[in-house]
């Protein structure tokens, strides 16, 4: 197994790491690597354009999500190595600052991913306007922990001629080598959306722009010396048991689970659909915007999160998938909708324009545009009463970010931030269906992943021998207004 790896981190968010990021995996690739991308924090739309370029799925490496203490870093862990297997380097990108974790923590950081996984870190640096101080900015990096893992700098929107300079200062005053520099390239830039990229979908000519990024990453970054300290990294000691299923040892199920996947609906932890795999299920991906209605045979609905509301007009008018929809959910179908896929299963939705467009209707309530983001980051949510993926008094870790609202937020869990005192209602919640903002991380939570494969795979037999169940409703489930 190669323990062949590298962590691209950056000062903060909006650097360039996943521009450079993509730009290294492109010229890794042409040099006919077999490369593994990761991505630290509970990240979506970078993880796809990492898929975008090498053509294969992109991992999360969370240690917030893939809980606690010693269990979390040991999955995490295995993530690294099991990716590892199977290509000759792996590259993990950072999230926001090298140090930025929970609140004012390093926890859940790249840095704290780095620590785990021992992993040597490459730090993007903006030498935009500046001199001695991205020295100074380096120096504080490498040395605001004792190891602080940096072994390597690039700088981002450097000249040709002002790096050599910039590089021999850097290197003097700070013991830290200077890798290359990419400067500003034309016909390469990612647009932004919210607080990251926009979808990789959007991007029509996304693979032309990949090749300008590799074609500068090629001549001013030392590429070989990033493979060298990639090779460098030890390999990945112990860990304790895994929470995950092995693979092979879950007799066969005859669950079935339609994942809704397409531009409106994208973001998918790869590690929790590999979970609901390992657990016996098949997937099947369907899409609520241009198919017809439901693949045939499916006993389970996953709909995840992405952008509705810049489709809602073709969700809407795609009237037979939403009855589909809605006549599966309420049937009793076991589902998971989060964040977009929760908005679908509304009345209606406003798309960005403040339109109204129809959706499936399972939940008569109405989602609109707030002004601003209310809720985002990391949230513990303990169940309040008895659901499909979680007992009354049990947690679930997960990630909440939108900037769209509900009349109808749900609240059959309560959301606590970590290391604060924030915290609110919240998901819609019957023995069926679990429906809310919060985004869901399978691999860290087996035991909830296993209930709904359970469920799938139960409806599945009362279905072939008396027809569907009803969506269960009730005193400690109550049906939504109107639903």
């Amino acid at each position: 197994m190669s323990a062949s790896r590298i962590l691209i981190a950056a000062t903060a968010s909006g650097v360039g790491k996943t521009t450079i990021t993509c730009g290294l995996l492109r010229v890794l690739q042409r040099r006919g690597l077999w490369v593994q991308a990761c991505k630290c924090g509970p990240d979506f739309i970078d993880l796809a354009f990492h898929q975008a370029v090498l053509g294969v799925p992109s991992r999360n490496l969370d240690l917030f999500l893939a809980g606690e203490g010693p269990v979390g870093e040991g999955l995490v862990r295995e993530l690294v190595s099991a990716g590892a297997r199977d290509s000759d380097v792996t590259v993990i990108e950072g999230a926001m600052g090298y140090y930025d974790g929970i609140a004012q923590s390093a926890d859940a950081s790249a840095y704290d991913v780095a620590r785990a996984t021992q992993t040597p870190v490459v730090l993007v640096v903006d030498a935009r306007g500046r001199a001695l101080s991205v020295a100074a900015e380096v120096a504080g990096f490498a040395r605001f922990r004792e190891p602080s893992y940096v072994a390597g700098v690039i700088l981002n929107h450097a000249s040709a001629s002002y790096y050599p300079q910039l590089k021999a200062m850097i290197e003097r005053e700070c013991n830290v080598r200077v890798m290359g520099f990419v400067p500003a390239v034309q016909g390469a830039r990612l647009e932004h959306r919210h607080l990251g990229l926009v979808a990789a979908s959007e991007v029509a000519d996304l693979q032309a722009r990949v090749d300008v990024l590799a074609n500068a990453v090629e001549k001013t970054v030392e590429v070989d010396a990033l493979l060298d300290l990639a090779q460098s990294a030890e390999p990945i000691g112990q860990w304790e048991e895994s929470p995950l299923p092995s693979e092979g040892d879950t007799p066969h199920c005859l669950a079935t689970i339609a994942v809704a996947r397409d531009e409106a609906f994208s973001f998918y932890y790869e590690d929790s659909l590999e979970v609901l795999r390992r657990l016996g299920a098949q997937i099947v991906f369907f899409s609520p915007l241009r198919d017809e209605g439901l693949p045939d045979g499916v006993s389970g609905l996953y709909l995840g999160g992405g952008y509705p509301e810049l489709h809602a007009c073709e969700l809407s008018e795609n009237s037979e998938m939403r009855a589909q929809v809605r006549a599966a959910v309420t049937s009793g179908m076991p589902t998971i909708a989060e964040c977009g896929g929760f908005l679908y299963l509304h009345r209606e939705l406003e798309d960005a324009e403040g339109v109204a467009w129809p959706m499936a209707d399972v939940l008569s309530a109405r989602a609109y545009r707030a002004e601003r983001m209310g809720r985002f980051g990391y949230v513990t949510l303990t169940a309040r009463c008895d659901g499909l993926l979680a007992r009354e008094g049990e947690s679930l870790r997960a990630h909440e970010f939108h900037y769209w609202e509900s009349t109808n937020p749900g609240s059959a869990f309560r959301a606590q931030k970590p290391q604060s005192t924030r915290e609110w209602e919240c998901v819609v919640s019957t023995p069926t269906l679990y429906a809310g903002f919060p985004h869901l991380y399978l691999a860290g939570s087996p035991t909830a992943a296993k209930r709904f494969v359970d469920a799938c795979a139960a409806y599945a037999s009362r279905r072939s021998l008396r027809g569907s169940i009803p969506i269960a409703w009730s005193d400690r489930y109550p049906r939504p207004e109107g639903a």
